[in-house]
């Protein structure tokens, strides 16, 4: 039985289809997936992102990044830790929080896989661009949402779901190290799991809260 990476529901249909690949979608959280035998394997995954160029010195990517950046420093205490996951060939978030005086820690399974990095507590996660890679996010998502202090928060950056007439046409699914497709609706159903407040500050941008105190029954 199929079963979805991010809740492992066995409820899955056939979302889309085009001549590159399938794309399913779990009828209990909503998450459009990859099927893994339609994946890339570790080293072709690897080869695609050692094209890409980002840089701290690029402004027009540091306004990319500042969708996320902004909204978040503003509800971080000061000297907050935070860890950037997924952080790339180029770190850049990272770089920008340092230079506003967060102490900040870097984590890419490719480029910086420390294990010692996902076995420390913090206040902020970021994963600007990291969650549609994701062949396993429901396990991921866990490992980050138990790394964060009561009260932390999880900012990500994705492009998100609107519907399937729109996916059919989306230059996000042509990207072949894009597998798993989050909605609205699907931030919302893994905040609710996890007792997160949830909010949508800009488009593409989710911040996630954790609760100060552990909910009965978690």
């Amino acid at each position: 039985m199929r079963r979805c990476p991010l809740c492992g529901a066995g409820s899955v249909v056939l979302y889309h289809s085009d001549r590159r690949r399938d794309y399913y979608q779990c009828a209990t959280c909503v998450l459009v997936f990859v099927p893994p035998e339609q994946q890339l394997s570790t080293a072709d995954e690897k080869a695609e992102y050692d094209k890409h160029q980002n840089s701290p010195h690029d402004t027009g990517y540091r306004r990319f990044l500042a969708r996320l950046f902004i909204p978040l420093t503003a509800k971080l205490a000061a000297n907050a830790h935070g860890l950037d996951f997924g952080s790339g060939p180029g770190p850049s978030l990272s770089v920008m929080f340092e230079e506003q005086g967060y102490p900040m820690t870097i984590y890419d399974p490719f480029y910086a896989p420390d294990q010692a990095a996902l076995t420390q507590a913090y206040d902020f996660i970021t994963a600007t661009e990291v969650v549609e890679h994701l062949a396993q996010p429901g396990h991921v998502l866990a490992q980050l949402a138990a790394l964060l202090t009561p009260g932390g928060y999880l900012g990500l950056m994705t492009k998100r779901v609107t519907s399937a007439e729109a996916f059919a046409r989306w230059h996000y699914i042509a990207d072949p190290t894009h597998v798993s497709f989050f909605s609205e609706a699907t931030f919302r159903w893994w905040a609710a799991q996890q007792h997160f407040k949830v909010e949508f500050p800009e488009a593409d941008v989710v911040i996630l809260h954790k609760p100060l105190t552990t909910v009965a029954g978690s």
